[in-house]
């Protein structure tokens, strides 16, 4: 291997301190440098006096013979900003999937839910309920009373609906298409 030169070793230390995310041993940081320790101190000194220099966001600290990259404790009113603002969820298409059933079946249960999907339907309601898009409405009078699911006022608003009377209508047409599939489907089970 090639003779590193400073400018390398210092990229090549902020990547392991980076990524490794803990404290790491000069030892193992000198190993990767193929240097010897006293050098591989230098340069991580050098590297932390550029760091305060330069005013950075970040710094190098060493801990009992390891150093470790954090932030700043002047830039935690930052983080602090940035963590606490609301995320945005995601919807995956097997949860949009799920959403549409409750949408236009409600009240439902997890296993009419499960008998449209055809497989297991747990994890998808309970992240629509973490995101505040259904909410439960009730109890089936059935063995078990089990939970029946409808949607939020946070579904109307996020899908920018006034009433579930807004939802669009599905085509005739498709609901027959998708009733012939769903009994080919069937017949195909049945006949293995």
């Amino acid at each position: 291997m090639a003779k590193l030169k400073i400018k390398q070793m210092e990229g090549i230390i902020e990547a392991i301190l980076f990524t490794m995310g803990d404290s790491v041993e000069v030892g193992k940081i000198a190993r990767a440098l193929e240097q010897d320790e006293a050098t591989t101190r230098k340069v991580i000194h050098k590297l932390m006096d550029k760091y305060a220099a330069e005013d950075r966001g970040i710094r190098i600290i060493e801990l009992d013979g390891a150093y470790q990259m954090c932030t700043k404790t002047e830039m935690y009113e930052y983080l602090i900003r940035v963590a606490s603002q609301p995320k945005k969820h995601v919807l995956t298409d097997v949860l949009l999937e799920t959403l549409s059933i409750i949408a236009y079946k409600q009240p439902v249960t997890k296993l009419e839910i499960e008998k449209i999907r055809g497989v297991k339907s747990d994890h998808a309601v309970n992240k629509l309920v973490e995101y505040n898009l259904v909410c439960e409405r009730g109890r089936l009078d059935a063995p078990g009373k089990p939970i029946l699911f409808g949607t939020t006022e946070e579904f109307l608003r996020r899908f920018s609906i006034h009433s579930l009377d807004d939802l669009p209508s599905p085509n005739p047409e498709q609901v027959e298409s998708f009733k012939e599939e769903a009994e080919e489907e069937v017949q195909l089970k049945l006949d293995i």
